[in-house]
């Protein structure tokens, strides 16, 4: 009996006590992702169907960012010339001070090019504005 009132005691004793300020279950530590601020994209004409793009944008988590802005600027590219494709051949990312950079080639064409890097034009152009990416 003295063990039931005791247990009970403390259940009581314990139900006025709350938890101390902090985060919920499951909050997350890491701040919330800055939004996206994509910077101006100079394109430069290297050949007939070479194509050099330099954008900057902050906000960007990493690279992968900066490759969908690029492939964004190229298939946009590639349609206001005419063609309906355009391949990654290469890219180059800095970052200093949550600016990033890149400096990237593509090729445009007209017919499917070969390699795995491959974008269908309309179709990139299309899942860029879903997205809410900018293209030239």
């Amino acid at each position: 009996m003295v063990r039931r009132v005791l247990a009970l005691f403390a259940a009581l004793a314990l139900s006025g006590c709350t938890a101390p300020p902090g985060p919920t279950a499951g909050a997350s530590d890491t701040p919330a992702a800055l939004p996206l601020d994509y910077g101006p994209i100079d394109t430069r004409l290297l050949g007939d169907d070479l194509v050099n793009f330099t954008l900057a944008m902050r906000g960007a988590e990493g690279p992968a960012d900066l490759r969908a802005y690029g492939d964004c600027a190229a298939a946009q590219y590639a349609l206001i010339r005419g063609y309906g494709f355009a391949r990654h051949i290469r890219s180059s990312v800095t970052e200093d001070e949550g600016l990033w950079r890149s400096d990237a080639v593509y090729t445009i064409s007209a017919a499917i090019p070969r390699g795995t890097q491959t974008l269908d034009a309309e179709v990139t152009v299309a899942n860029c504005r879903e997205a809410g990416i900018p293209t030239v």
